[in-house]
C-alpha cells in the first residue's frame, strides 16, 4: 500500500499528521538535507569572506538562491546522488558542486566542505533545525498554554476548593492558587531551559582541525571555528571534541523537556480527577459521542490524550538522553540513527499541547458541587480551631480535635459549634471560632 494517513505505522504520519505535519521542516528527511546545504554553504561563504578565496557578487547570490529556495526536487536529486555514494553528506557536497559548475565557477569547487568531516555538518545541521523548533514551535506552544492556565487561574481566583490530602479531605485552598502552582511550575522549567546553550561540533575529523591546520598553518582555526558556528550560525561550538558533538547540552535539552512534560501530565491528572469529582462539567458539541454504549458520557478525552503523548514524549526523550552522550572512543554511528528520532517527541509534545488547550477550553465549572462538598466536609476547619486553641494557650487542643473529628463522618457545623460552645474560652474566642467556614478558611498566597 502507499502511505497515507490510513496506511502510515506511526500514528505521527498517520491519523494525526494534520496537527503536526509543520514539523517537516525541521525534522524531516528533506529538513536534515535542506540544513546541510544550509551549513555547506554558510561556510563556503565564511571561507570567502575570510579571503580563502575570492568569491564574486553573481557566484554568491547563485548559491544563495539554491539555500533559499531548496525544494523537495534538489533534495530528491541528493537522495539520488546518495544512492549512488552510500554517503548521505558526501551527496549533499556533490549536489553542491555541481551547482558551482551551473554557476559558472568551477574553479571554487574544492572549497565547498573544505577540511570538514561529516559531523562538522550534522552537528551544526541538526542543532540548528533543533534550535529553530524549539524558538519557532515549541517554547511558543508551552508559553502558550501556560498563559492559558494563568488566564484561568485569574477567572477562578476566589473559588474555594476542598483540598485533599492522601486521597482525604484536607484544609480548603483556592482553585485559581491549585491553577498557579502549575503556571509557576513550568515557569521556573521555561527558565531553567533557557540557560541550556544550543551546542554544535566544527573541527574535523576528530575534533583539531587536522586538515584545517596542515593545510593553513598560519591561521587560527580555533577563532575561525568559533566564529562560524557563533557570529554565523548562532550556536556555540564546543572547544573539545571528538569527532561528534558530546551531546550533554542536547541531552539537557530532552531532560529539561521532559520534566516540562511531567508538569503537564500532573495537570492532566488533576483535571482529570476534578472533572471526576464534578467539580468541571464540559462543553459539548453537537454530534459528538462520550461513549458507543452510554449515551451520557462526556470523557475527559482530551487531558487523556494529552497524558498519553507527553507519556510517549518522555519515554523516547529518556533514551535520547541516556544515550547520545554515550560514544566508543572517537566516534562510533549509532547518534546517527539516533538524532534522526528527535523529532518523534516534539511531534507528540505539539498534539499533547493541542490537547490540553482543547480540553481546558471545554471546561465548565461547577460552583454548586465544589461549595456543597465543602460544606459536607465541615472536619476540615479543625485544624484552625486547634491552632486558634494553641494561641490561647489551651490544654492539648489538638487531641481534643483529634477525639471530636478523626474518623468520624457525622461532623457537621452544628457538630462544630456545639463544641466551640462547650470549650472554656472568652465569648470573643468563640465567636472568632464560630466565624470559620469550609469556605472562608482558604488561607492567604501572593496576589495575581
Amino acid at each position: 500500500m502507499e502511505l497515507t494517513q490510513l496506511t502510515a505505522v506511526s500514528p505521527i504520519d498517520g491519523r494525526y499528521r494534520k496537527q503536526i505535519s509543520h514539523l517537516d521542516e525541521y525534522f524531516s528527511e528533506y529538513a536534515l538535507i535542506k540544513y546541510r546545504v544550509l551549513v555547506e554553504i554558510e561556510y563556503f561563504f565564511f571561507l570567502a569572506d575570510q579571503k580563502f578565496f575570492k568569491l564574486a557578487p553573481k557566484g554568491r547570490l547563485a548559491l544563495q538562491k539554491v539555500a533559499d529556495a531548496f525544494s523537495l526536487d534538489d533534495a530528491q536529486q541528493i537522495k539520488q546522488i546518495e544512492a549512488i555514494t552510500n554517503h548521505d553528506v558526501k551527496a549533499v557536497e556533490y549536489f553542491l558542486k555541481e551547482q558551482l559548475d551551473k554557476a559558472g565557477i568551477p574553479q571554487l569547487k574544492e572549497w565547498i566542505h573544505f577540511g570538514l568531516t561529516s559531523q562538522d555538518i550534522n552537528n551544526t545541521a541538526i542543532p540548528l533545525s533543533w534550535k529553530h523548533c524549539i524558538e519557532h514551535e515549541y517554547l511558543p506552544g508551552v508559553i502558550n498554554l501556560q498563559n492559558h492556565i494563568y488566564q484561568l487561574a485569574a477567572m477562578w481566583k476566589d473559588i474555594p476548593l476542598l483540598a485533599r490530602t492522601h486521597g482525604q479531605t484536607a484544609s480548603p485552598t483556592r482553585l485559581g492558587k491549585e491553577l498557579m502552582v502549575f503556571v509557576e511550575r513550568i515557569h521556573n522549567q521555561i527558565e531553567l531551559f533557557a540557560s541550556i546553550p544550543f551546542a554544535a561540533k566544527f573541527g574535523g575529523a576528530t575534533g583539531n582541525f587536522n586538515a584545517h591546520q596542515v593545510a593553513f598553518p598560519k591561521r587560527k582555526w580555533v577563532v575561525l571555528g568559533n566564529q562560524f558556528v557563533e557570529d554565523v550560525l548562532g550556536l556555540q561550538r564546543m572547544q573539545f571534541t571528538t569527532q561528534i558533538e558530546h551531546y550533554d547540552s542536547l541531552a539537557a535539552h530532552f531532560d529539561a523537556i521532559k520534566r516540562i512534560n511531567t508538569i503537564l501530565i500532573d495537570l492532566c491528572r488533576d483535571i482529570w480527577t476534578y472533572i471526576s469529582m464534578d467539580y468541571f462539567k464540559q462543553k459539548t458539541k453537537k454530534g459528538e459521542v462520550g461513549s458507543s454504549a452510554m449515551p451520557h458520557k462526556v470523557n475527559p478525552i482530551d487531558f487523556e490524550n494529552a497524558e498519553g503523548n507527553l507519556g510517549l514524549a518522555n519515554a523516547i526523550l529518556e533514551h535520547l538522553s541516556a544515550k547520545l552522550p554515550i560514544s566508543r572512543l572517537q566516534r562510533d554511528l549509532t547518534d546517527s540513527t539516533v538524532l534522526r528520532n528527535i523529532g518523534v517527541p516534539m511531534a507528540h509534545i505539539v498534539i499533547a499541547l493541542r490537547s490540553l488547550t482543547k480540553g481546558l477550553d471545554k471546561l465548565v465549572l461547577n460552583e454548586v458541587k465544589i461549595k456543597t462538598d465543602l460544606d459536607a466536609n465541615w472536619a476540615v476547619v479543625a485544624e484552625a480551631i486547634q491552632t486558634i486553641l494553641r494561641r490561647e494557650h489551651y490544654p492539648n487542643p489538638y487531641e481534643a480535635l483529634k477525639d471530636l473529628t478523626r474518623g468520624n463522618h457525622a461532623i457537621d457545623k452544628k457538630a462544630i459549634h456545639a463544641f466551640i460552645s462547650k470549650l472554656k474560652i472568652s465569648a470573643a474566642v468563640k465567636k472568632e471560632l464560630k466565624a470559620i467556614t469550609p469556605l472562608n478558611y482558604t488561607g492567604v498566597n501572593p496576589d495575581f
